[in-house]
């Protein structure tokens, strides 16, 4: 069967873990089988095993991010060895766009890149709904190494030149699946719901902005009320045709982050509320799905698709639509 080869920065580990989730049900079917330096083990030469995958292994994902780059050990040898083979018709390299970064210059930017249109992982309003595109393209690869028959043979690896003493136990074969539990505090929540506040504050600031330039007649105005509370104008030759205000929560009416029609300081009512969440593995945001009528009440939002939700339902009106 196919295997796949991450190359990555630890930075991303957590992203990482998340995608190889994902790609348990190709695991399990035996389409693909997988490899990562997690995978090394003790006494085992770190850069020949590594050397061993690179230049064997059938599909290649860069996990690109700002740290990738920055890297000199994924960058300059796991990338530039990673495309020399893609180049040779030995490998298919698949890069997936974790975090924003100025990918596009590098080698591998001429390549079709994952998720859709390149767009980062962490920027997707539905987390899960990014990393299964990537799952199905490395379907499609490895589906189509199956018909093609182009796949490089397998290679039984040499035992590695122990660095340690000889009586370190030697590498065998053990499960990528070792990633663990993670537990968040209501500390670690309450951070993420401020942070995530202050991300749709400039979001819409600078949407407001930008609307403007894109649409002649039109003016965004955005108001910072205090440190819990901002109010979004739309003006059309002059006239008011919506206003949104988002605020922080408190004890009184819910701890989430709220939109609510119009511009009002009470903190009683609400269109549209966003709550923290969280699984094992990552921090994320919910709605209540009031104003879709719960149509995206089941998706992990991030912050920036948290931001989309309520920036769609203040320009509904003036795009025909009804959120």
């Amino acid at each position: 069967m196919p295997s796949v080869f991450f190359s990555y920065s630890h930075i991303d580990e957590a992203l990482r873990d998340q995608l190889e989730k994902q790609l348990s049900m190709l695991k399990r079917q035996g389409v693909i089988e997988t490899w990562h330096d997690r995978r090394i083990g003790a006494g085992e030469d770190i850069h020949r095993a590594i050397d061993d995958h690179i230049n064997t292994d059938d599909i290649i994902l860069l996990l690109v991010s700002a740290d990738f780059i920055a890297s000199d050990y994924c960058y300059d040898i796991e990338m530039q060895r990673a495309m020399e083979r893609h180049d040779k018709g030995e490998a298919i390299v698949i890069p997936v766009i974790l975090r924003a970064c100025d990918w596009h210059h590098a080698p591998f930017g001429k390549l079709n890149a994952v998720p859709r249109d390149g767009k980062p992982i962490t920027q997707w309003p539905d987390i899960d709904e990014a990393f299964l595109q990537i799952a199905k393209a490395v379907r499609e690869a490895a589906e189509r190494l199956d018909r093609t028959g182009s796949a490089p043979p397998a290679r039984i690896l040499a035992p590695a030149t122990p660095a340690v003493s000889s009586s370190a136990k030697p590498f065998g074969p053990r499960s990528s699946n070792l990633g663990l539990a993670k537990s968040f505090t209501q500390r670690d929540k309450d951070e993420f719901k401020h942070d995530t506040f202050e991300y749709i504050a400039r979001f819409f600031e600078n949407s407001l902005e930008e609307l403007g330039k894109r649409n002649p007649g039109f003016e965004g105005i955005f108001r910072r009320v205090d440190a819990n509370r901002f109010f979004a104008t739309i003006y059309r030759d002059g006239k008011d045709v919506a206003r949104g205000t988002v605020y922080l929560g408190g004890e009184t009416w819910g701890r989430g982050i709220h939109y609510v029609q119009g511009e009002t300081t009470s903190s009683n009512s609400s269109n549209e509320s966003l709550n923290v969440g969280a699984d094992d593995q990552m921090l994320f945001l919910t709605s209540m799905g009031i104003a879709s009528f719960g149509r995206d009440r089941d998706q992990k939002l991030s912050q920036e698709g948290a931001a989309e939700l309520l920036w769609a339902i203040l320009i509904a009106p003036l795009q025909g639509t009804r959120y």
